[in-house]
């Protein structure tokens, strides 16, 4: 029987996954009492075990060391929770994986404010929320038929999931928003009321009021006073950097939506540009696409800005749409800080099993923008990329259709589904 010790902070939903599937399996995990954040996790003992210093950790009995919460929760569970065979081992990886890039950032962004562990952005939030929206939609679809995520009982897929939008029913989600998505509340509930998973989060109740942002917890929450900063001494200012809330260092989803990014803009040193691409923005939001593709063209900067036309590059490997719409839903939150300079529409096309995905990117300069940054490089080379004449017939033919999200790809698949950068 598996057995060791976790380290981790008290309340981490993170940890909940595991200490949850160890309910279920019998595995005997003890959380280390002695562990001290901010502290344990820097010292050298435990950065030789686990050397990027991230928690939940677990050390097993016999020495063997797992960082990151799914690896640890699958080898801390049973059969049952794994899946009992291929197909179902494998829907239960996509469904964490789903609860990782589809909802977490989501999650994180909107209800951090909330914790005090990062400042409050109202557009951040409002971004949140339609992506938070559009994955509970998934969900709420796939559960129309289903009890559980996957097969007739509880797996993996149900725990990280359930402890993914933890945070999101008990503080964000309230009875307005969860409205639409009744089939994913009625599984949620199913799922926080097993007497597994009741042990380890407790009694759950769901989100009457939408919580109020709270200050940032180390700071003011607003502006800072000046005398006060620069009479605290410099030994104080680095301890009190150091010693921020566990989630800070815990939750990579933090920096990915952190309103104001503190590396340099890679377009500040660009020629500014007449085109507001924000007036666009919005007039794409607000208007049918007969209006604002015309209002496209009519304001667009051929001088500073360019058109490329991107196809991925594996779509033989492609096998269930909303997969299809995770990948591209995933590169989207990845590429966050790329937003101010951009706009793209991306269409996966066909069906199950059957589908590509392509799109038109409008961005500031003639060079492909991803290689302006390290940190927008991820997802761009499983993608073909073409800049495109924006003098050309052929190319506002494209531009249309895919603003439009009209047409067909090169094999005749129909539009199934697009999303929109912006």
């Amino acid at each position: 029987m598996v057995s060791g010790k976790l380290y981790t902070y008290p309340n981490n939903f993170r940890a909940y996954k595991v200490l949850a599937a160890a309910q279920y399996s019998g595995a005997k995990v003890e959380v280390a009492k002695d562990f001290v954040f901010g502290e344990t996790n820097k010292t050298d003992a435990f950065l030789k075990k686990f050397p990027m210093g991230k928690v939940p950790a677990f050390e097993s009995s016999d020495g063997a060391c797992i960082a990151e919460s799914n690896a640890i929760a699958w080898y801390v569970a049973n059969e049952q929770l794994r899946g009992k065979t291929d197909i179902e081992r494998a829907q239960v990886v996509q469904w964490m994986g789903f609860a990782d890039s589809e909802l977490l950032p989501a999650v994180c962004a909107w209800t951090f404010p909330m914790q005090g562990i990062i400042q409050h952005n109202k557009q951040t939030t409002e971004r949140a929320k339609e992506e938070l929206r559009r994955a509970m939609a998934a969900l709420n679809a796939h559960l129309l038929t289903c009890t559980y995520l996957v097969g007739e009982r509880v797996t993996l897929a149900d725990v990280a999931v359930c402890c993914t939008l933890l945070s999101a029913y008990q503080l964000a989600m309230d009875p307005e928003f969860r409205k639409p998505y009744g089939n994913v509340t009625r599984w949620f509930n199913t799922i926080v009321n097993q007497p597994q998973v009741k042990t380890i989060v407790g009694e759950v109740k769901l989100c009457v009021k939408t919580a109020d942002p709270q200050p940032v917890q180390g700071g003011t929450g607003g502006k800072k006073d000046k005398k006060k900063e620069e009479k605290k001494p410099k030994e104080d200012k680095k301890k009190a950097k150091e010693e921020k809330k566990p989630q800070e260092e815990a939750d990579p989803a933090e920096e990915v939506m952190a309103a104001e990014p503190k590396s340099k803009d890679p377009f500040a040193g660009m020629p500014k540009s007449s085109w507001d691409m924000d007036d666009f923005k919005r007039f794409y939001s607000n208007n049918d696409e007969d209006k604002s593709v015309p209002y496209f063209w009519e304001k667009f900067d051929k001088e500073n800005f360019s058109i490329w036309f991107s196809e991925y590059k594996y779509s033989d490997e492609l096998g269930q749409i909303f997969m299809s719409c995770n990948l591209v839903g995933g590169m989207f939150q990845r590429l966050e800080k790329l937003r101010k300079n951009a706009f793209a529409s991306v269409v996966v096309f066909g069906e199950n099993n059957n589908s590509s995905i392509s799109g038109i990117w409008v961005w500031r300069g003639h060079d492909l923008a991803f290689e302006l940054s390290p940190d927008w490089q991820i997802d761009f080379e499983s993608y073909s990329w073409k800049k495109l004449d924006a003098n050309s017939e052929e190319t506002k033919k494209m531009v249309n259709d895919y603003f439009k999200w009209e047409g067909a790809d090169s094999k005749g698949r129909k539009v199934n589904q697009g999303k929109i950068f912006k």
